[in-house]
């Protein structure tokens, strides 16, 4: 590549001239940037340069009658000129060699932007240099070097047009999030004529609002906001589902100052259906901008939680994006000229589909309501481990205690220790096991609930009754790490891709005596998740272990492998040991639930050191459905987790 363009035709100086020619001209460049013997290119690529970095004392320029710019009027042009784009200078690429006619060369630049949303904008651009009388190259300075479009005073602006959100998808293929209809209720400043009044009614009238169509709402600062608005503005008291709305229509339509405006929201089926697990779309926040300016703007929707959150991208699609060129008024926003000098159009996101089903999410959903304690209810398909509905009670916003708490399973583990003692020919279904009062390993007592003795009985019946210490006396033939391994064989411990996380448990193992007894009914160091148990309790129901099911679209990549089938012998006996609970035993509250039979297990679990502090638990199955039901500090199984259980089984619709 040359670097220098002589000129034919000049005198040659002598040896002593020529040094001090060359002194003149290198002091010269220290100014205006290249010498009389360099190329224009050498020039270009100063300017582009200093274009990037905005530092420009490097270049000379002139404008196209021949006037000299500063260079930092230069600088100070192209920023403005850049407008909303001036934040991330264009990667600047000079295309080969100047053209050059007479004392004119013409360069050409290509002209990158990133713009948002990993969108590049190039194009090429002309760049003119004139060479002077003491042969330097001058960029010759004018707007279109930027962009073609673009004259004095215009600056580059960006508008974005959001893609369309997609939608969250249930098992059958339809949307669980969809357009809905709302209405929103408002009232008018200058129609109110007793605002604390009408605050007080329209408060009473929202209480009676069923829990599932809408949340709590607060009045408090009403009255201060109508004093502070505009006499013919719509103050938004809340948005209500139209379901909500014409529930407590009668009651507010005619209070004096209310005002009704209907609307269409994505809403999911309920306000509280699987909240946790889905998450929740929202204008973007201040932490979303501050963490992602180059994907957020003010204005955007963004998941937050859950599948909407962990799944954004995907959901949201790209935003189109249009540069214009705009020419700003002194004081007022910018003023598009309507000349559009680049478009994207917007992509709209993929839908997610999952294995949610409707009816029996709802049915989990309903069954929850009103429960007052951290809860969770999950359920299963039995023959494909589709997860049906995930369920959580009250707690902080987005908890997914269904598949994340890490909690002791109580005695619905003694399925996992039942199966393991069965497994290893150390019991059967119908040997006589003692259900003493107390049972003691290693100086530490163990007992039953309420203090229960069933004397000699079928160990069946100690699984029924939930005997404690009939396990605790068996857990040696499990030995130290046999309920671990048993536990294992249902998918406990395993790593899961299910889409979302997911604690798939962690069983004691390896312990002292009182450790392993302690753990054979499930208390001790095992811990579990609702969704864990559930997923246990189905391989018992099917015969081998299979990891439950989620997000089938996109399709996680690495799930855990099926299970080996479980002994045929063992899983029977203990499938009829299951079923007696319900219908002898302790979760007898569900044997006259309609449908197929019910088969299960309760569980209390102690989580500190004193014994009237527990959770309570149910785990089982009716058809095709498995479940598990969790309440924390619920006490007693048979008063908190069984009636869930209850409620949700009637609410299912036939199988």
């Amino acid at each position: 590549m040359p670097l220098s363009y002589p000129v034919r035709g000049r005198f040659s100086p002598s040896r002593r001239g020529l040094a001090a020619l060359t002194a003149t001209v290198l002091a010269a460049g220290a100014l205006t940037g290249c010498s009389g013997e360099d190329g224009p290119e050498k020039s270009v690529d100063a300017f582009l340069a200093g274009w990037h970095s905005g530092d420009l004392q490097a270049v000379g320029f002139i404008d196209p009658t021949g006037a000299r710019v500063p260079a930092a009027e230069v600088a100070k042009k192209l920023r403005a000129l850049s407008g909303e784009l001036a934040a991330t200078p264009p990667a600047l690429t000079r295309r080969g060699d100047a053209t050059i006619t007479a004392d004119i060369a013409t360069a050409k630049v290509e002209v990158a932007w990133a713009l948002p949303g990993k969108t590049r904008w190039a194009y090429e651009r002309p760049v003119r240099l004139k060479r002077g009388k003491d042969d330097q190259w001058q960029v010759i300075w004018e707007p279109q070097i930027v962009q073609e479009k673009l004259e004095e005073g215009d600056r580059l602006a960006l508008r974005r047009q959001p893609g369309t959100r997609a939608g969250i998808l249930d098992g059958a293929g339809n949307p669980v999030v969809a357009p809905r209809p709302v209405v929103r209720v408002g009232v008018q400043p200058s129609e109110v004529t007793d605002v604390k009044g009408l605050s007080r009614q329209l408060g009473a009238a929202f209480a009676a609002v069923k829990p599932a169509l809408t949340p709590p709402v607060d009045l408090s600062d009403l009255p201060k906001r109508v004093s502070e608005a505009e006499p013919g503005d719509f103050v938004e008291v809340v948005t209500l589902r139209e379901e909500a709305y014409r529930q407590i229509k009668s009651r507010i339509y005619d209070l004096p100052g209310t005002k009704f405006q209907a609307d269409t929201l994505d809403l999911a089926p309920t306000r509280e259906f699987a909240r946790a697990l889905l998450g929740s779309v929202d204008p973007a926040q201040a932490d979303d901008l501050k963490a992602h300016p180059d994907r957020y703007v003010a204005g955007d929707l963004v998941g937050h939680g859950g599948l909407q959150g962990r799944y954004d991208d995907r959901l949201r699609g790209a935003p189109g994006l249009t540069v214009v060129t705009e020419r700003p008024k002194p004081g007022e926003p910018g003023t598009a000229t309507g000349t559009e000098v680049f478009r994207s159009a917007p992509q709209p996101g993929q839908p997610l589909k999952t294995t949610l089903d409707v009816a029996t999410q709802n049915a989990a959903d309903a069954a929850l309501r009103g429960e007052q304690h951290r809860s969770a209810l999950v359920a299963v398909r039995v023959g494909d481990g589709a997860v049906l509905a995930a369920a959580n009670g009250p707690g902080p916003a987005g908890e997914n205690l269904a598949f994340t708490a890490q909690v002791p399973p109580g005695s619905t583990f003694k399925v996992v220790s039942a199966l393991g003692l069965l497994d290893r020919g150390a019991v059967t279904a119908d040997a006589t096991v003692a259900c003493p009062k107390t049972f003691v390993v290693d100086g530490r007592s163990f007992k039953n609930s309420d203090d229960f003795v069933l004397g000699p009985v079928p160990f069946r019946t100690d699984f029924a009754k939930s005997c404690n210490t009939a396990f605790a006396s068996l857990a040696p033939k499990l030995g130290p790490d046999g309920l671990a391994g048993t536990g294992r064989t249902l998918g406990l411990e395993a790593t899961w891709d299910l889409g979302v996380d997911v604690f798939t448990g962690k069983v004691s193992t390896g312990g002292s005596a009182t450790e392993q007894a302690a753990a054979a009914i499930g208390q001790g160091t095992t811990v579990v998740s609702p969704l864990a148990m559930a997923g246990a309790t189905a391989a018992v129901a099917r015969g081998h272990w299979e990891q439950p099911k989620l997000v089938l679209d996109p399709a996680p990549q690495q799930p855990a492998p099926a299970g080996p089938p479980l002994k045929p012998e063992s899983v029977a006996a203990l499938k009829t040991m299951m079923r007696e609970v319900v219908t002898a035993g302790t979760g007898s509250a569900l044997k006259d639930v309609p449908g197929q039979p019910v088969y299960g297990k309760t569980g209390t679990a102690e989580y500190d050191n004193n014994p009237a502090h527990t959770h309570a638990w149910f785990v089982g199955w009716q058809g095709d459905v498995v479940f598990a039901v969790f309440v924390e500090q619920g006490g007693s199984s048979a008063v908190s987790a069984v009636p869930i259980a209850e409620r949700f089984l009637r609410a299912l619709p036939p199988r």
